[in-house]
């Protein structure tokens, strides 16, 4: 519920021209550029869904191979909700870009496609890896993700509160159920 108030936060200040707004499109100004061409594009790559969906897809075969069912049917519906959900937003917050006069920059695709593909890979996988590496499927996912979000906004791609919208979108209404599912409450 937290990161969803976060989310509803940082699209008003987006929307209405908040003063979170003009901070942000300063600090977007100010980075656009910066870092090694091949690498900074290499890491908004890692939101593309030709690079994010295979990785998903192997965790999902993976956990279906181990004998979960309704894990990685809700990963798959996760990840289908991402575009039912930032698609719209986008036509109606209609965002222009850091390096365009074209809308439809807020929230970021690439980072909401990053954070849902990696967390719930890591949310299918980690249940099966060792103890003593499970830990490590989290980090993996929230790297992955940090990176592809640095590289968007590096590259010019997306304002930095494109980047944080998305992560607070997925993470609260997208990866949030699938968390619960790997993770029910006992009963009471």
């Amino acid at each position: 519920m937290f990161l969803l108030v976060l989310f509803a936060l940082t699209a008003r200040q987006v929307a209405v021209g908040g003063p979170l707004r003009g901070l942000d499109e300063r600090t977007g100004r100010a980075v656009v550029g910066h870092g090694p061409a091949r690498l900074t594009e290499f890491l908004a790559d890692l939101g593309n869904m030709q690079i994010a969906l295979p990785v998903l897809g192997c965790a999902i075969v993976w956990a279906l191979v181990r004998g979960a069912r309704r894990a990685p049917l809700y990963a798959v519906l996760a990840m289908g909700a991402v575009p039912a959900l930032v698609v719209p937003l986008k036509a109606w917050i209609a965002r222009p870009g850091p390096l365009t006069e074209a809308t439809g920059y807020f929230p970021s695709g690439h980072a909401a496609t990053a954070v849902v593909a990696y967390g719930a890979a890591a949310l299918l996988v980690t249940p099966y890896v060792g103890r003593a590496w499970s830990w490590m499927m989290p980090v993996a996912a929230v790297l992955l993700t940090t990176a592809t979000g640095i590289g968007l906004v590096l590259r010019g791609y997306h304002w930095p509160l494109d980047v944080l919208g998305s992560w607070f979108l997925c993470g609260g209404a997208v990866l949030l159920p699938l968390w619960t599912v790997r993770h029910p409450q006992p009963p009471k």
